[in-house]
């Protein structure tokens, strides 16, 4: 069974929210004015991003099937801790497609 570092949890549930309010992830050095110059591309890490959130449903749905199952190495708990975090991720995943969709529609509203 695994065990649940409360700790960690929260820290990261923290950096969710404060990315999906578009703000600096809490543990990030400070953002420097060329992201060319420090080798972030916005697609990469978006795609990365969205293949975590689906690792962490697919995760989350295997145990859960393990556990319907009947497995005795499954703990409800588990179960419920991996479909939560698959949840809050799915959210915050929506929360920044939301903001880049209103981002974007700003820019097309924009007089030339």
């Amino acid at each position: 069974m695994n065990t649940i570092d409360h700790q960690s949890l929260l820290l990261q549930m923290r950096m969710l929210a404060a990315r999906s309010q578009g703000l600096q992830e809490l543990t990030a050095p400070a953002a420097t004015p060329d992201a060319k110059a420090t080798g972030v591309d916005f697609g990469h890490a978006l795609k990365s991003a969205l293949d975590k959130v689906n690792e962490t449903q697919k995760t989350a749905r295997a145990l859960s099937d393990k556990f319907d199952a009947g497995d005795p190495k499954i703990d409800m708990a588990e179960v419920m801790v991996a479909i939560q975090k698959a949840n809050v991720s799915f959210q915050a995943v929506t929360q920044v497609r939301n903001k880049l969709v209103s981002a974007y529609q700003d820019i097309m509203n924009m007089p030339i």
